[in-house]
């Protein structure tokens, strides 16, 4: 079992690959992952160091990871936060390739482009993910903020996240999971992460705690990875996925810290 996961890297704290690797292995899973950034810490901090990778680093290390056989071995494959136009371009071209190569390989797409009514990537990121990554994927996970920004639809109740789901699905069979996502019939106190499957909705409520941490989206879509490729079905993929996130918040809320508190990561049913 292995899953390629190509997103970002700090230092300091958990977003990225700095979040969905240590669960990937934590699942039993073996995980090549990618890095995009190489960054000290998430960029909300007051200072920040490192950078973004190269276009042709980035590049070589994708060619690294086909010359190794791992896109035959690998059961899923993620991408994540990009970085540059250029590396957004690259990424598109190896996924392409790996796809071709292995047919089996199921492609999960984390948008990554915003928050809280904020793009925070290049024009030239967005555009990739809309025109060749999303086409490509058999699964992704945006926010509902890009949820609505993709599909250039307004989401306010099942209705309207049904045809937003829909429209990314115009050019190909896509699942959709949606996070953080509060609806006109969400119950009160609470938040939801939505599969959208073939029109058919499965929610997943937990409680809205007062904390924000960073690379819970990242953290979700690394679990749901790892179940993929341990050969969960989708649905029971992200209830797994969700309750452990829940447990780390609950977790991390208790130890009053500013990043997650993911070791040892909470195993549902464990």
């Amino acid at each position: 079992m292995l899953v390629i996961s190509i997103q970002s890297q700090v230092i300091h704290g958990h977003v990225g690959n700095s979040a969905a690797a240590y669960a990937i292995q934590a699942e039993g899973v073996n995980v090549a992952a990618v890095p995009t950034t190489l960054l000290s810490n998430h960029p909300r901090y007051p200072s920040l160091r490192g950078r973004v990778l190269e276009t042709e680093l980035v590049a070589d290390l994708l060619r690294g990871v086909e010359e190794r056989g791992l896109v035959d071995e690998a059961a899923v494959l993620v991408t994540g936060y990009l970085g540059s136009p250029g590396n957004a371009a690259v990424i598109a071209d190896f996924v392409e390739r790996a796809l071709t190569r292995n047919a089996k390989l199921v492609y999960l797409c984390d948008p990554v482009i915003g928050d809280d009514g904020r793009v925070y990537v290049a024009d030239g990121i967005l555009d990739v993910v809309r025109h060749r990554l999303l086409p490509a994927a058999n699964l992704t996970t945006p926010n509902q903020f890009e949820l609505e920004l993709l599909s250039g639809l307004t989401i306010a109740d099942v209705q309207g996240l049904r045809a937003a789901c829909a429209a990314l699905a115009a050019t190909g069979r896509i699942d959709v999971v949606a996070t953080g996502c509060t609806l006109t019939d969400t119950a009160a106190g609470q938040v939801e992460t939505i599969l959208c499957a073939d029109g058919q909705l499965s929610r997943f409520a937990t409680p809205r705690l007062p904390i924000r941490p960073y690379g819970t989206g990242d953290l979700l879509t690394g679990l749901i990875a790892a179940h993929l490729a341990k050969g969960e079905a989708t649905e029971a993929a992200v209830r797994l996925a969700v309750e452990t996130i829940f447990a780390v918040l609950v977790r991390t809320q208790e130890a009053g810290t500013a990043e997650m508190r993911l070791v040892p990561l909470p195993i549902p049913g464990a």
